[in-house]
């Protein structure tokens, strides 16, 4: 079962001073790119996190950030009242007639007019946001699993269709052949020289062996086969797929390149364009 890199989730904490809010957004990406944002009181954990998430996302451009909201009359930041007096005092014998709201509000932005009380994390509230960031992790990882469902519905589309139009292209190999044939023989009747019939057959089956497509068919198909075989199995395997995408680009090429009929390079354009939308497709996939 295939998983998208694409997702979102999110859980919300209210604690009795304070509502905790985690949030987890991802996009697509070749490695893990993992970006955390949180309050330096809660810094300390963070390699915890990193490798809680990096065992469960495995892979993708990650934003994870934890929103902390004061609900009470609880914060770590006082003012410091012996230094704002003292700056007030100071700022009268510098800006006579001014009115003491006008000075408390300069003093205010003086350094050390704020004491700021460094917290120490309550090992049972952090126990509760550990739990939330777990939920988030669960909500982000289901939505990447239907966002799979998604592309692999559209994944058995796209193959289902280069399928078909390999058995049109399987059909029409014997027309072509013996147009490439018929061309030969046209062209060399032109040149009105005689010539060895024996070694014309014999070159002529050398020519036609160059552009045999046997090989290619025999390889798509199996490619084909594989790519779905590979999407139904249990792990989301973005990167096996991508690989598989590769080799039957290749195979296309070649029977493109090998034609040398409109009609099949016709059939060769149709599928390419099909094996562009599993591509595109395929980079957002885990």
């Amino acid at each position: 079962m295939i998983h998208s890199m694409t997702g979102y989730g999110k859980s919300v904490l209210q604690l009795p001073t304070k509502k905790i809010t985690i949030e987890l957004k991802s996009l697509n990406s070749k490695n893990l790119d993992l970006n955390a944002r949180m309050p330096s009181i809660y810094r300390e954990k963070e390699l915890g996190i990193r490798k809680l998430l990096a065992e469960k996302l495995v892979r993708g451009k990650v934003d994870f950030s934890i929103f902390v909201e004061t609900t009470a009359e609880d914060t770590s930041t006082q003012i410091n009242t012996p230094v704002v007096k003292q700056y007030i005092s100071q700022l009268k014998n510098v800006v006579e007639g001014s009115s003491e709201i006008e000075l408390l509000k300069m003093a205010v932005r003086f350094p050390d007019a704020l004491n700021t009380v460094r917290e120490e994390i309550d090992e049972n509230e952090w126990k509760a946001i550990a739990d939330e960031i777990n939920k988030a992790v669960d909500f982000i990882n289901n939505y990447r699993l239907n966002e799979g469902k998604v592309l692999e519905v559209d994944f058995n589309k796209r193959v289902a269709a280069i399928s078909e139009i390999l058995e049109q292209v399987i059909a029409i190999d014997p027309e072509r052949i013996e147009a490439v044939r018929e061309r030969l023989n046209k062209g060399v009747a032109d040149l009105k020289e005689k010539y060895d019939e024996n070694r014309f057959e014999q070159e002529l089956v050398y020519y036609i062996e160059k552009f045999d497509i046997t090989e290619e068919k025999v390889r798509l198909k199996n490619h084909l086969n594989y790519f779905i075989e590979t999407l139904n199995s249990k792990d989301s395997n973005g990167k096996k797929l991508g690989f598989i995408g590769q080799e039957m680009g290749r195979e296309i090429n070649t029977i493109g390149s090998k034609s040398n009929y409109a009609p099949m390079q016709q059939l060769v354009v149709q599928m390419k364009d099909e094996l562009e939308k599993i591509k595109e497709q395929l980079l957002n996939v885990l």
